[in-house]
């Protein structure tokens, strides 16, 4: 007689601080569009943001917990659908930084830009190369344009709020080079994947406050 036995979780550290990146950036998305004007662009990108960001842990952590042979077909359809995600956020980023920065009309035009270029990155994740390098060069011109964006606008008005939003974009930056060196507070049990997703809980923390005063404040 055979018995169902439940899956193994391969990497628990990742899987179940990208589960706790997904429930908080769920909630983020829930509650942003819950203030302000309902017809401001700024709430419908801060949404597009945390929901984005929330869709790729969801599916990255459950990669890396029940699907890491790159052979399976979960692997196939989740690790893609994780990239796409992370375009959606650089896209949600540079419709942010616009909409802050410049005037309507140029505003349009950089999203755009920024849509045409989401397309041709996705067609890239779905055909050609599924590297997560790719995710992160297409994402990283993204959050330094917000990053300019924020900065400028802090410098306008000197308001905590913008500034916190700032810090945590650059928390951001702390998070991917703690990743990509490989630090970790324990290689087996919390490993550098696992702490780059606690350090990004924190700054998006930060940036959801910012996120919330710029909506209110309209």
């Amino acid at each position: 007689m055979t018995y169902w036995r439940p899956a193994m979780i391969t990497e628990a550290d990742v899987t179940l601080t990208d589960y706790g990146l997904a429930i908080e950036c769920a909630l983020f998305t829930y509650l942003v569009p819950r203030h302000g004007n309902p017809q401001q662009p700024l709430r419908t990108w801060f949404a597009l943001f945390f929901g984005s960001v929330s869709a790729a842990a969801l599916t990255g952590g459950t990669v890396h917990g029940f699907f890491l042979n790159p052979n399976t077909t979960g692997n196939i359809i989740l690790w893609r659908a994780t990239l796409i995600a992370i375009g959606v956020s650089a896209l949600a980023g540079w419709g942010l930084g616009a909409t802050l920065l410049v005037s309507p009309g140029v505003a349009r035009r950089i999203i755009l830009a920024a849509a045409v270029e989401f397309v041709a990155y996705s067609v890239l994740v779905l055909l050609i190369s599924q590297r997560f390098m790719f995710a992160v060069i297409n994402y990283l011109p993204a959050v330094m344009w917000l990053a300019l964006a924020l900065a400028i606008v802090y410098a306008r008005v000197r308001q905590r709020p913008v500034l916190l939003g700032l810090a945590g974009l650059l928390l951001t930056f702390v998070a991917a080079g703690v990743q990509q060196a490989g630090v970790a507070l324990d290689s087996i049990r919390f490993n550098h994947n696992a702490l780059y997703h606690v350090i990004q809980a924190i700054a998006l923390l930060m940036i959801f406050w910012s996120a919330r005063w710029f909506v209110a404040r309209g």
